[in-house]
């Protein structure tokens, strides 16, 4: 199982310090959160590329219905080229409190996950070059010969993680047509009526796509937590292939970033 961090809080300059000392303390990856309107994701990641060689980064998570397919794609493009192929791109609805309404951003769910779907059906299609056409029910595309850099590292494309609700069929056909799940419990009784997966749901998952006829072998299932309150090693062999650890606790200290950088640099979880 692979160890990775997301940053709570922190500048695009402390994104590129936090990487750079993840990387040092022998993380695999190193995520940020893509707000509404804040400090930007994908220039952070950007100057993390450039400050690390070998971890991996990416969003945890970019809500696809807010954004520009194009620009999305060019934005990820771009990241994966800086840092030679070691991207991810996440992608889920997204939390509607934090800043949709505010913003006039969709927020019927159904429309999210149209708006979510065509937007990752244009960036990889514009991930493979021209001639590129696409006409969806949001979204309308036609070929262009003007230039661009628009190719990526990774084939056939950069890996994409998709949150997919358990038990919820069209959510988890979603998340199986990519690369990875970030599994999630709809449960009405913890607070925000979402919680991560117990031990034997992921095991229970596991096994559903060990026998999918469309999940590749190296699938990936992705599970957020704190060591200090979970066993990253429990969830390993219960079948996950990626612990990362959340410290969102620190956005209420008097220095998100210096908490994040000493938990960073404690190591990840044995």
């Amino acid at each position: 199982m692979k160890s990775g961090f997301v940053v709570p809080w922190g500048d695009a300059a402390d994104v590129g310090d936090l990487a750079a000392a993840a990387e040092e303390a022998g993380w695999d990856g190193l995520f940020v959160w893509e707000p509404v309107w804040g400090v930007d994701a994908w220039i952070s990641l950007g100057l993390a590329a450039v400050r690390t060689s070998k971890i991996r980064l990416g969003t945890m998570l970019t809500p696809p219905s807010r954004r520009r397919p194009w620009e999305l794609a060019s934005q990820v493009a771009t990241v994966d080229r800086l840092s030679d192929g070691r991207v991810t791109l996440s992608v889920g609805l997204g939390a509607t409190n934090s800043g949709f309404d505010a913003f006039g951003e969709e927020c019927d769910r159904k429309v999210r996950a149209e708006l979510m779907d065509e937007c990752l059906d244009i960036t990889c299609g514009l991930w493979q070059g021209q001639p590129f056409e696409y006409d969806g029910i949001h979204y309308t595309v036609q070929p262009t010969d003007f230039p661009t850099l628009g190719n990526i590292v990774q084939q056939p494309r950069v890996p994409i993680w998709c949150v997919g609700a358990l038990g919820r069929k069209k959510s988890m056909d979603r998340a199986l047509r990519w690369d990875g799940i970030i599994p999630q419990v709809l449960d009405p009784d913890t607070d925000g009526g979402v919680r991560q997966p117990n031990l034997d749901e992921v095991a229970t998952l596991r096994a559903d796509v060990s026998t999918h006829p469309d999940t590749a072998d190296d699938y990936d299932i992705i599970v957020e937590g704190q060591w200090t309150q979970h066993s990253p090693a429990a969830y390993r062999d219960a079948g996950a292939s990626w612990w990362i650890e959340s410290l969102w606790g620190a956005m209420s200290e008097h220095s998100p970033v210096t908490a994040a950088y000493d938990r960073l640099m404690q190591g990840p979880p044995a």
